[in-house]
């Protein structure tokens, strides 16, 4: 089933990122937003099915906010406040995953499975 996914880990903490805050966007269009659960998931995917278009997308997180939660001691302002991944879906018939990475001073991202 095609479907959008996305998972977030706290590489300084070694364990899932749970609390963060996210938005996906079509272009302007905010499509959806979420707050990440205790295993660093979506309950839900962001997209499925008939809502899978070929495009541009843009998914935002708010990792400052996150890690203030956490009460690691960021910088003012912080490194890093919101990451925005651009990315683009070619098939619509399949499963993308993003998935993030992320430690107060860095992230990584990749097309997961």
């Amino acid at each position: 089933m095609s479907k959008l996914t996305t998972h977030v880990l706290d590489t300084a903490k070694g364990c899932p990122a749970a609390n963060i805050a996210l938005r996906l966007y079509h272009g302007d269009i905010l499509l959806c937003s979420a707050i990440t659960n205790a295993d660093g998931r979506c309950d839900a995917p962001l997209l499925s099915g008939d809502t899978m278009e070929a495009g541009i997308y843009r998914l935002e997180f708010d990792v400052a906010d996150y890690f203030r939660a956490t009460g690691a001691t960021l910088p003012d302002p912080a490194f890093l406040d919101t990451i925005i991944i651009n990315f683009g879906i070619a098939d619509a018939t399949s499963h993308y995953h993003v998935p993030l990475l992320v430690s107060p001073y860095g992230y990584s991202t990749y097309r997961g499975s």
